[in-house]
């Protein structure tokens, strides 16, 4: 299927989807209360950016989804790789990992206000906490998939010191896996910036609840339709880099 036959058909696809959304309140399938049609989102949006609120609400987020993002991803690809490269580490943390691991994020937010209060800090923590399992098990299962041979070469090359190992063999090599993970993990932290904001640290999670019991559905839509436009654009940006350093893979 050539580009440009991919993109119209895309473009009808979404276009139908717009055109059922905007006839099922028109037709009382459903109330406008309840799903707004998409023709009264532009004006509600306008009446966001006007006020000031949506600028400030995406920018708010937007910094307690990076560094969330950069700090989850970094422990947990850190911890992953260690874990990868020793069989005494794996094992010294197989019970806390399968302790912790099932929890979800949202179950840590009592503890997120309790240690850190009504706190950006804790929309933080909330959101690497959400990234951190992703990042941990890509980069572990990335590292265990690295070619023994590879390792055995380079021995033989005179790279016998871990560090070694690690920067000429075991992480170029792992990359692919450990890039897929991130990407992944830039999807969940979206998920997680609602959950993270919506006990009273500001951004779009908040505003997004403060709608909602308000009944103003409209604007609920326009901070979803927000996020995954951010999303859009940020798993854009990293695909474009995650193919520049993955170039050299054939």
């Amino acid at each position: 299927m050539t580009r440009i036959k991919a993109v119209a058909l895309a473009a009808i696809g979404f276009t139908i989807f717009l055109a059922i959304w905007e006839l099922a309140p028109a037709l009382g399938w459903v109330s406008p209360t309840v799903l707004p049609p998409p023709s009264v989102l532009p004006r509600a949006f306008l009446r966001e950016l006007s006020s000031g609120i949506w600028i400030t609400s995406v920018a708010t987020s937007l910094q307690h989804y990076l560094a969330g993002l950069v700090l989850g991803c970094l422990l947990g690809v850190a911890l992953g790789v260690a874990t990868g490269m020793s069989v005494t580490l794996e094992a010294t943390l197989s019970w806390v990992v399968r302790v912790l691991r099932p929890i979800p994020g949202l179950a840590w937010v009592p503890f997120a206000i309790l240690w850190f209060g009504i706190d950006p800090t804790a929309a933080i923590f909330i959101i690497g906490i959400g990234v951190f399992w992703i990042s941990y098990f890509a980069a572990l299962a990335a590292v265990r998939a690295v070619d023994r041979d590879l390792i055995e070469l380079a021995d033989a090359f005179g790279f016998r010191r871990a560090d070694q190992k690690l920067i000429k063999v075991i992480l170029p090599a792992a990359a692919p896996g450990i890039l897929a993970g991130l990407r992944t993990a830039l999807g969940q932290a979206w998920m997680a910036v609602v959950a993270a904001e919506i006990f009273g640290v500001p951004g779009l999670g908040q505003r997004m609840m403060q709608a909602s019991n308000l009944l103003a559905s409209d604007i609920v839509v326009i901070y979803m339709a927000t996020m995954a436009a951010l999303y859009g654009i940020i798993d854009t940006v990293f695909v474009a880099i995650q193919t520049r350093l993955l170039r050299w893979k054939p």
